[in-house]
């Protein structure tokens, strides 16, 4: 039995999850032979993942969105998978610098919580010998296309008197000159993947603002100033990296985490792929899956989100095209039947099955899914 499975957003880790779905399919076979590769998607959670696979937990002292003083995580490992060339290979997660979790008091602050401490952030992990960086993007509190994660890392960025634009989506309006020439000369040698289940372009209908501004406290209003702003930034970049910057600005996943993948793709050269797809590749999925013959994924909620680019999608994939059965455990269940076994679900056993109320399936998790995962044994195993 292979698990495979994210988080439980707000109740279990994936590494939680693990071991529940495990406590209970042992209760119905105690002799069962079971693997678990916590898996994550690029966003919240992916660190963790890492660590759970074996990489070296390192910490550093940034800046978070609003100024505040935070200490984020990464994870290294020194040698590299094949599909993730280099040397040693670090998972950075930009929420542990720049996320929604840093908000002091919770308070938004859309027009100005900057990504200068993802930028510090990616420098520590230059600093600790990665040559190779899976960069997950999600979760951010921030709209300002990376452009302080690019001047944490030595990127100018500067208004019609020479000054320094200040942090944020909004002060971007201000821009005047962007000089790339200063960006940290590590990241010419280093291979950035850009991690992310998320296809949106920069600006317009579909981009950041748009579409995840409101997330982030974003009024009408400021959707229109950080939807100008950003444009107004990608036609300044465009004057120092070239008219490609254009492009970039439409290319998919340049919208992730308000822009920051814009800047990763456009001035870090990053290249994108989908969160899950590099994620199974670094924590060693297809070895464990080349073991398996049968898996069990999941998450805390299984909804139409979970078909477009989520850990679960991309696990069942992976596991259909081995030719193994799959079925999966969640808080919440919002799928039809025909949409999972579309997915290469069999079977999916929500907590809200053995109890419906949501307060109370949060607050006891774990005990549920190893019910649920009792149930799965009884079904598929017995």
């Amino acid at each position: 039995m292979l698990i495979a499975a994210d988080k439980f957003k707000g109740s279990l880790t994936a590494v939680e999850v693990a071991e529940h779905v495990t406590a209970g399919l042992r209760r119905v076979l105690p002799g069962l032979d079971v693997a678990a590769v916590p898996v994550a998607d690029g966003g919240d959670g992916t660190v963790a993942a890492a660590l759970a696979a074996g990489f070296t937990r390192h910490e550093a002292r940034v800046t978070g969105p609003t100024g505040t003083p935070v200490t984020a995580t990464f994870a290294l490992r020194e040698g590299a998978p094949p599909a993730v060339a280099g040397g040693g290979t670090a998972v950075v997660e930009m929420a542990e610098a720049s996320g929604l979790q840093h908000l002091p008091d919770g308070v938004f602050a859309p027009l100005t919580a900057s990504t200068y401490g993802t930028g510090e952030l990616l420098r520590a992990a230059l600093d600790a010998g990665a040559t190779s960086i899976v960069f997950g993007v999600g979760g951010s509190a921030t709209t300002d296309g990376g452009a302080g994660m690019l001047t944490a890392l030595g990127a100018r960025l500067l208004d019609a008197d020479g000054e320094p634009v200040a942090p944020g989506g909004g002060p971007l309006r201000e821009l005047a000159t962007a000089d790339l020439s200063g960006l940290d000369p590590r990241l010419a040698t280093t291979r950035i993947v850009l991690a992310s289940d998320v296809d949106n372009p920069l600006t317009g209908p579909k981009g950041a603002p748009a579409v995840y501004g409101p997330q982030k406290g974003a009024s009408e209003a400021d959707v229109a100033t950080l939807d100008a702003a950003l444009a107004h930034y990608a036609e300044v970049l465009a004057q120092a990296v070239g008219p490609q910057a254009a492009d970039v600005a439409l290319a998919p996943g340049a919208g992730a985490a308000g822009g920051i993948g814009y800047g990763a793709l456009v001035a870090l050269d990053a290249v994108f792929r989908p969160g899950i797809e590099v994620m199974l590749d670094v924590l060693g999925f297809a070895p464990a899956l080349a073991r398996a013959t049968f898996v069990i994924t999941g998450e805390g909620s299984l909804d139409a989100q979970t078909l477009h680019g989520k850990a679960p999608a991309g696990v069942a994939a992976a596991a259909r095209a081995a030719g193994l059965e799959v079925a999966a455990v969640c808080g919440r269940l919002q799928l039809t039947p025909e949409a999972l076994r579309a997915a290469g679900i069999r079977r999916a056993y929500a907590l809200t099955d053995l109890e419906p109320d949501p307060a109370r399936c949060m607050a006891e998790a774990g005990p549920l899914l190893e019910r649920a995962a009792e149930r799965l044994a009884h079904d598929f195993l017995v």
